[in-house]
């Protein structure tokens, strides 16, 4: 695969890297980019899932409950980590990126206190792979007074304008629509991440299929208790971190289980994983669905790691008037790092990647630092 092949067009050639709250592992993907008229197209040459040694995966896990100079070194030596994934996979493909574009790890999220954090540190990142690096697209957002989230909106709105919503369900469930004129988005729920906590009790990365939930039944004291969380009742923008789980979920599924630290039980204690699962499921169908029950009848694009669980998708279509369309595969496991690689490419045109409208910010950004490697 030559570069010179790739570049047709003065196409752009990007890395994108994505990882999630749900740990399954770093996305890299390379992307070919093409401009016409003002219209942008994309083309994923390569991509992969790189699972996390279990050094990487503790790290990150417990990354939440570090002192701030653990943070800071955790912080360089995961950008060292990325750049040397980058550089194995810019080797393996023999392709030389015009840039890479990274989310990093999310450890903290406080919009309302001004405050977000995504780890992977840009400097380190471009001097060990060698190229351009585009990192921290939050940060100048939540300054703006914004939530510095959802950053895929830009994406959905320029690549993915065919489908009337675009649902990803990661770690955490978001939905992007346009609505009077302006882009919508934001978090809807927890998701993976609470259903692989659940799994992961039995002894599983994740619930393949949900095939655990299937076999559960729902406990609709627990459904209730998720519901009535007020988080749900806010009006967007709003989104979501570890926090949310940590403070207001996992006590319930401690409870469920008749596993909370105190050793009470409630009425709804004594549950099975598989109930919980089930219940959980069905949670997060039901506030899916809950937030496009207003629009017209149209597609919701599915993607992330939960479109891939059948049980999930057939609970949120049951609920919904709209049709959830489940793409190709490459399309499910690598959209956001695509639109990370997109991200990345609108903030070195000069370009709006982060929209007002839906983080609630003073005005848009054109958000990212940018890395040049020594």
């Amino acid at each position: 695969m030559r570069n010179e092949e790739l570049r047709m067009r003065n196409a752009k050639l990007s890395i994108g890297l994505m990882s999630g709250s749900s740990l399954d592992g770093l996305d890299i993907a390379l992307v070919r980019f093409e401009e016409e008229n003002d219209k942008y197209r994309f083309q994923i040459l390569e991509a992969e899932t790189l699972p996390y040694p279990d050094f990487w995966k503790k790290q990150l896990a417990e990354a939440f409950h570090k002192r701030p100079e653990e943070l800071h070194d955790l912080d360089k030596a995961y950008g060292q980590y990325l750049g040397e994934q980058v550089l194995a996979f810019a080797q393996k493909h023999k392709v030389t990126p015009d840039f890479v574009a990274s989310h990093g790890h999310t450890i903290f999220h406080k919009p309302e206190k001004h405050y977000t954090l995504q780890i992977g540190d840009g400097r380190a990142l471009a001097e060990t792979c060698g190229f351009t690096v585009v990192n921290d697209f939050r940060s100048e957002d939540v300054g703006k007074g914004g939530q510095g989230a959802p950053l895929v909106p830009i994406g959905d709105l320029l690549l993915f304008g065919d489908y009337e919503m675009c649902l990803n369900i990661g770690g955490i469930a978001n939905i992007s629509y346009n609505e009077g004129g302006r882009r919508i988005a934001y978090d809807i729920c927890i998701a993976n991440q609470a259903l692989n906590h659940l799994a992961q009790m039995q002894g599983l990365d994740y619930d393949r299929d949900g095939a655990l939930a299937r076999n559960g039944t729902v406990d609709f004291d627990l459904l209730k208790k998720l519901n009535n969380i007020p988080f749900f009742l806010q009006e967007p923008p709003k989104s979501l971190g570890r926090e949310f789980f940590e403070t207001y979920q996992k006590g319930l599924i401690d409870r469920g289980l008749g596993t909370e630290d105190r050793g009470l039980r409630t009425r709804d204690a004594g549950l099975s994983v598989p109930d919980i699962l089930a219940t959980f499921t069905e949670h997060i169908a039901l506030q899916i669905a809950l937030c496009v029950s207003h629009l017209p009848k149209g597609r919701i694009l599915a993607t992330g790691g939960g479109a891939r669980n059948k049980f999930l998708i057939e609970r949120l279509q049951s609920r919904t008037k709209h049709e959830v369309v489940v793409p190709e595969k490459q399309i499910i496991d690598y959209k956001e790092a695509l639109i990370f690689a997109f991200l990345g490419l609108l903030r070195l045109e000069g370009k709006t990647n982060v929209l007002a409208s839906v983080t609630g910010a003073e005005s848009d950004s054109c958000s990212g630092r940018i890395w040049k490697s020594c």
